[in-house]
């Protein structure tokens, strides 16, 4: 992974990483602040040899004084030395105990034994280090000169330092352990990250998913709650473009829009399937704006209610749903009767469900429904909202009788191994995958701003008091991207004009006689 992807992992799992971060330090902070203090204080003795020694021998006595150092060490930890102390000091530790509170240590190339006691006082800490000095002196001069003759060239220790009063104990250290902690919970949050990275299917970014599967992302809606109701129903965004709160959901949309027009300039998609794999994840909402987006442009559209087992078109643009799809197939009514325009663009029209059938999947699969989309085409671009894939057969069924298919995919929701088996079941009866659009995108989330950045507040300039863009400012840029979408879609459908040969377009006859 690159450093972006890591950054990206990190900010994803933001949460469990802090939360790790703060149990390991906070364990830290409670371990080290229930601990006693310790103090330790350090006195130095010094390995000399009684009488004197000439120059030219000086040296060897160093030699000697340092080589017997080393050797001094060991009798220093001795349990007579510990006895000395105790006795010194008036003591009821045992010489077991009291030897492991002191350390002694010769520094390298010096004929000098470090002493270093512990002890719950500073005072306590200063005594044994002094008391034990002492005793290693005793214990030294014991073993060297145990009949006191103080023959040249003996050694002993000549107690060289004193022990200070420490002044700080040296243990517990808060800012070494809580660093210490930092670290170690830093590690911990980022291997947590790095393991729901590897475990987590969820699809949450463009690049992901177009690393995955072959099927490009044409789109990406950002979370807003302008997009649906209080009952969870889909609503259209792109009514008012003066409220800068829908710009962004309306400027994703134009986008997808956009996207769509170019897919294939010679030749591009006349009748589009929106579906997704699961329930809830807003192939209506996409399905609805994305009609309505088409038809702002100046491009006739129909959005026709392909979801016969939940219907929510008529819902969503306001229309009559006494009659609709199912009304036509079966012959009950003409297409002309059933279409209606709907207010919120002369353009734009639409197809309700009609009357609910038992038997959804023959219906949308039958021929007069392909000859019916195939008659829509010769006129507008046609938008079908068809049930998600992988409860029900009836979307993959349609997608045989349309261009292609748009999956929307709810983002951070949707898994891989659902979105991988809905396309198979398009491609499985011959259908056509157009492209993926993730839904419900999060403008946190890192793939997403990345990839549709431009959105929300770059597009609104502030002014020295922080303030946005009026809403004035806003309109006007809408307008001129409505001109700009509106001049693709003229290119589009002289294109459409000179490819529109399709052998199923050819029979325009018997509409609603196949049931």
């Amino acid at each position: 992974m690159e450093l972006r992807d890591h950054i990206r992992m990190l900010a994803m799992h933001w949460f469990g990483v802090a939360l790790i971060l703060l149990i390991t330090v906070a364990g830290a902070a409670a371990y080290t602040f229930t601990q006693p203090k310790v103090y330790e204080a350090n006195s130095t003795g010094l390995v000399q040899t009684i009488g004197g020694a000439s120059p030219a021998l000086g040296s060897v006595t160093d030699i000697f004084a340092r080589s017997r150092a080393t050797t001094y060490v060991e009798i220093a930890e001795s349990r007579g030395v510990a006895e000395r102390a105790i006795e010194e000091l008036g003591l009821d530790d045992s010489p077991a105990s009291l030897v492991g509170r002191v350390d002694v240590s010769q520094p390298v190339d010096t004929a000098l034994l470090r002493i270093s006691a512990r002890a719950d006082s500073p005072q306590e800490a200063q005594q044994l280090a002094d008391a034990w000095a002492n005793a290693v002196a005793a214990e030294v001069a014991a073993t060297e000169d145990p009949d006191d003759r103080q023959r040249a060239g003996t050694p002993y220790i000549d107690v060289y330092e004193e022990a200070a009063l420490p002044s700080a104990p040296v243990s517990p250290r808060p800012e070494l352990n809580l660093a210490i902690a930092g670290l170690v919970g830093l590690a911990l949050g980022y291997g947590y990250a790095l393991l729901r990275h590897t475990l987590d299917r969820r699809l949450r970014s463009p690049e992901v998913v177009q690393k995955r599967f072959e099927v490009p992302v044409i789109g990406a809606i950002p979370i807003a709650s302008a997009l649906g109701n209080k009952a969870g129903r889909s609503q259209v965004v792109l009514e008012d473009l003066d409220d800068p709160r829908q710009y962004e959901s309306a400027e994703a949309f134009r986008k997808l829009r956009t996207n769509l027009v170019f897919m294939s300039v010679d030749n591009p998609p006349r009748e589009i399937v929106v579906t997704s794999p699961q329930p809830g994840d807003g192939k209506s909402t996409v399905a609805a704006n994305l009609a309505a987006a088409i038809a702002y442009s100046g491009q006739k559209v129909v959005l026709v209610d392909g979801d016969l087992r939940r219907p929510m078109v008529a819902e969503s643009m306001q229309v009559d749903s006494g009659v609709g799809l199912t009304d036509v197939l079966v012959g009950r009514i003409g297409l002309g009767d059933a279409l209606q325009q709907s207010a919120k663009s002369k353009d734009l029209f639409v197809l309700p469900a009609g009357r609910i059938p038992p038997n959804p999947s023959e219906l949308l699969g039958s021929e007069a429904m392909r000859t019916m989309l195939a008659k829509l085409a010769e006129d507008y671009l046609v938008i079908v909202d068809a049930p998600p894939l992988l409860p029900v057969t009836d979307a993959a069924v349609l997608t045989r009788s349309v261009d292609g298919a748009l999956i929307v995919i709810s983002t951070g929701k949707t898994v891989d191994a659902e979105l991988q088996q809905a396309i198979d079941n398009v491609t499985a009866v011959g259908g056509r995958p157009l492209g993926i659009i993730m839904n419900k995108a999060s403008k946190r989330g890192m793939g997403y701003y990345q990839y549709y950045g431009y959105y929300g507040d770059a597009y609104y300039a502030h002014d020295a008091k922080g303030s946005r863009r009026s809403k004035r400012t806003a309109a006007k840029q809408a307008k001129v991207d409505a001109k700009k979408a509106k001049a693709d879609a003229k290119q589009a459908k002289a294109g459409a004009k000179r490819g529109s040969s399709r052998s199923h377009r050819a029979e325009t006859e018997g509409v609603g006689t196949d049931a």
